[in-house]
């Protein structure tokens, strides 16, 4: 048994189930996943994500697939995608599936849409940040802004929801939708399908039933949690990894030295990020048997909750200026 329950919960009849295919029952093998943006090259903070979600996988025998979550296309970053996927391989993280690639899946994310719109879940919204900021940016149940020339957003309507769930490093989790975040985005109003809706149908679609990531998008599981019951679809197990800061207390990624992995030379940032973990490194000089033996020998409880700066932030850091 890995360090998540085996979740199966597949329902035999989810109508109307917009994806590649209706879910394979009584199939049980774990299925993880690692989804990169395309917006610059993977750095320590993104190899910890990476690195976390494999092992899970990979100690519960199970399957590690890479989905390109490139929708952004304004802040996506020519050739970042094929440049992440170089460096994951040399850092011998490899998707055992095709790569998937939202930006090609806009018909899935649309039926989705029309499925909440047609049961009375989403709703067509004109409001701005600037019409929400009195409201401390949190959307009420009915539209403060006045239907207007431009294109509009779709928003989910929460309701009186309140979610819970058990996270497998935070520990128990609860969110008051409609006080903490409001009605959501889950179509923007460039025609792009927003993040929350995006993610819970491409989970569905390639039936990840572990998702382990970083503590940023904590926050954000009980709006998915909210959409896949609306959708008749499985909720996965959570596991959320404490995310590497900058020496400034940023998170990793926004900070200005966050500078990418070294591909040629994957060992000591493949360490660091096993220290940072709470994981012991194996002394292997190969980067195979290194991550086999960290695979087999994960500790799911040393893994602290808290963001950190990492310790070797120079094996972190280690790529020429």
């Amino acid at each position: 048994m890995g360090p998540f329950p085996l979740f199966r919960s597949l329902p035999g009849a989810c109508i109307g189930y917009p994806f590649d295919h209706a879910p394979r029952l009584g199939f049980t093998m774990t299925r993880g996943r690692f989804a990169p943006s395309p917006t610059g090259r993977l750095h320590f903070g993104s190899l910890v994500a990476a690195l976390g979600s494999w092992l899970f996988a990979r100690h519960a025998d199970g399957r590690w697939i890479v989905r390109m979550e490139d929708l952004d296309r304004e802040r996506e970053v020519q050739g970042a995608a094929e440049r992440i996927l170089a460096t994951l391989d040399a850092f011998g993280l490899v998707s055992d599936e095709d790569i998937v690639y939202q930006s090609r899946r806009s018909d899935r994310y649309a039926a989705a849409l029309a499925r909440l719109e047609r049961d009375g879940h989403a709703y067509r919204c004109w409001c701005s940040r600037t019409d929400l900021e009195p409201r401390g940016g949190i959307h009420p149940s009915e539209c403060v802004a006045q239907p207007r020339e431009r294109a509009p957003a779709w928003r989910l309507r929460v309701r009186d929801h309140v979610l819970a769930f058990d996270d497998a490093i935070q520990g128990p989790q609860q969110q008051d939708l409609a006080r903490e975040v409001g009605d959501f985005v889950i179509w923007r109003a460039d025609g792009a399908c927003a993040y929350q809706l995006a993610v819970v149908v491409d989970d569905a679609a390639q039936e990840i039933d572990q998702v382990v990531r970083g503590a940023d998008l904590l926050d954000s599981t009980p709006r998915q949690i909210l959409l896949q019951r609306l959708l008749g679809l499985p909720q996965p197990a959570y596991a959320h990894l404490p995310l590497a800061l900058g020496t400034d207390g940023r998170k990793l990624s926004k900070h200005a030295a966050s500078l990418p992995v070294d591909a040629r030379d994957p060992l000591p940032a493949l360490r660091a990020a096993l220290h940072f973990l709470g994981q012991r490194a194996p002394t292997e000089r190969n980067v195979h048997m290194l991550l086999s033996r960290a695979s087999r020998e994960l500790a799911t409880a040393s893994i602290p909750r808290a963001a950190a700066v990492p310790v070797a932030f120079a094996a972190a850091r280690n790529a020429t200026s």
